[in-house]
């Protein structure tokens, strides 16, 4: 391997934060087996996960002044094959890392391998060469679901799957509210629509008067519409047939997460 120039100690220490976060990083055994196959003395091993892993990686930099070692690391830690089972991990964990990465001038592709890249200078450019669509999305406050749901496809910037994923975050968040098993249209209209009585399984305010009623009838023609526009093309179509650009795929999304937050509200009026 090339040499690679020292990481600088707020980057070493981002890095070690992200691979050893308390709830989402490596475990204590997987930092001490990843440290032994890449020979890395563990200098502190009683230490919390991220202060045992910076300490291990800045000891031996500082020791050998050149970051191999800490590529050999990452390359060990995001291996694709660790991932298998939990793939929404790899994504968000490559997401994080490709942020503090930036500024060393590197991206970590969905490979689990790094590549050179320009460097970034500040915070705006290390979100962006993450992902330029997932920053665009954090920056408009988008519902957490939607990039749950679709994490893994914003890092890639694979607009259509992400767009299809959303809108399945949609369905399964009315399927589990109402209990209902359809879908698209059919599970809109069983869960919201009025009807003579005025009565549905779901509403998205009180409805207790005609503005009320009014806004849950456009909100099932919203919810109908795009799942006519947007999902089912989606379902039905392969991907080369269904041009979805990043524009187009920011502007659905947005309403996704609208419509996430409008069913964070809902009214449960009958069993």
């Amino acid at each position: 391997m090339k040499k690679v120039a020292p990481f600088s100690g707020q980057q070493l220490e981002s890095i070690a934060q992200v691979l050893a976060d308390t709830g989402t990083g490596l475990t204590g055994s997987e930092i001490g087996h990843i440290l032994a196959a890449c020979r890395i003395p563990d200098v502190s091993p009683t230490m919390t996960k991220w202060k045992r892993l910076y300490n291990a990686l800045v000891e031996y930099q500082n020791a050998k002044q050149f970051g191999n070692h800490v590529v050999g690391f990452i390359h060990k830690a995001m291996n694709p094959v660790r991932y298998t089972s939990r793939p929404e991990a790899f994504a968000q964990r490559r997401d994080d890392l490709n942020q503090v990465l930036a500024f060393a001038g590197m991206h970590l592709g969905d490979d689990g391998k790094l590549r050179p890249t320009d460097r970034a200078s500040n915070i705006s450019e290390a979100k962006e060469k993450a992902s330029r669509l997932h920053s665009a999305l954090e920056n408009r406050n988008v519902h957490a679901d939607v990039l749950r749901f679709c994490r893994a496809e914003l890092v890639q910037e694979n607009y259509f799957h992400a767009v299809f994923e959303a809108m399945k975050s949609v369905a399964a968040k009315i399927r589990q509210m109402s209990g209902l098993t359809s879908d698209g249209a059919e599970l809109v209209r069983d869960a919201f629509s009025l009807g003579k009585d005025c009565n549905p399984l779901l509403a998205i305010n009180p409805l207790a008067s005609e503005t009320d009623q009014g806004e849950q009838r456009g909100f099932v023609n919203l919810l109908i519409g795009l799942f006519g526009v947007i999902r089912n093309p989606l379902a039905h179509n392969a991907k080369i047939e269904w041009e979805m650009n990043e524009q187009d795929a920011l502007d659905v999304l947005t309403t996704a997460s609208l419509i996430h937050r409008k069913l964070d509200k809902v009214h449960r009026f009958r069993k």
